[in-house]
């Protein structure tokens, strides 16, 4: 049986990892280079980096983080943030990242994902999507979850697996930064729709959450999160003994 991830999350902002609640009240938190060795060297199963305002603010991801923290860790990176075009694939992925999230410049340029796995491999296409509740209905955001685009993201989620993602991210804004657990009737939702590895992004809040998570949505690959990791609520040592104590497939 294959071991469930534990990924940390790098919101990147102006050269700071940062986070907040619901995408909204951003505090300061810590370099991200310092961060992503820490996270390297105490169990981390592999790390995501996100330039969170590269999309809104129209502009290219950063590079020079990004070379420092790959020559500096040992697990695979995920890198995200105005990803527009091929281009920023080659320049991602050239600068370290193993794998590149796409999420606004996939829904302006559907084909893109396609295009993308086609020249380096469905393995390195990550499709993520910020989805919330509008009246009742999973929709897709984006420009980091500030522009409701309409789409459902159920079907969006089960095209971008056609189209040739090798893995989704799905983050809950209902839930992200609530620490109230993570968004199980979306993740069943999407897990029943797609047949790729689903990251859990957005509410853990504490161990028993990702216990809760792996329980109820066993198709769920990955458990993601931020705060709790940045702040030390939560060790992934302790973590992951806990998930081993519980049934639950982990790297220890």
């Amino acid at each position: 049986m294959l071991t469930k991830r534990i990924i940390p999350c790098l919101d990147v902002r102006n050269g700071r990892v940062v986070k907040g609640v619901n995408f909204e009240g951003i505090r300061d938190v810590s370099s991200p280079i310092d961060l992503a060795k820490y996270y390297s060297s105490c169990g981390a199963d592999e790390l995501v980096f996100y330039d969170i305002t590269a999309s809104f603010e129209e502009r290219k991801i950063f590079t020079g983080i990004l070379k420092e923290a790959a020559s500096s860790v040992f697990i695979p990176l995920t890198v995200g943030g105005g990803i527009n075009s091929l281009d920023d694939f080659d320049r991602v992925l050239k600068s370290g990242a193993d794998k590149v999230s796409v999420n606004s410049g996939a829904i302006k340029n559907p084909s893109l994902i396609y295009e993308a796995a086609k020249r380096y491999g469905s393995q390195c296409v990550v499709l993520s999507a910020d989805v919330k509740r509008v009246n009742g209905v999973f929709r897709v955001f984006s420009k980091g979850g500030r522009e409701n685009t309409g789409i459902e993201a159920v079907e969006w989620l089960r095209r971008g697996q056609e189209s040739g993602a090798g893995e989704i991210v799905l983050n809950s804004i209902d839930t992200d930064g609530v620490k109230q657990g993570f968004d199980i009737p979306m993740l069943k939702a999407v897990c029943e729709a797609v047949s790729i590895p689903v990251i859990a992004s957005g509410g853990a809040g504490r161990p028993e959450d990702f216990i809760e998570l792996f329980k109820e949505v066993p198709g769920a690959d990955a458990g993601l999160a931020a705060s709790i990791f940045h702040f030390g609520e939560v060790k992934i040592k302790d973590l992951k003994a806990l998930m081993k104590q519980n049934g639950i497939p982990v790297r220890i």
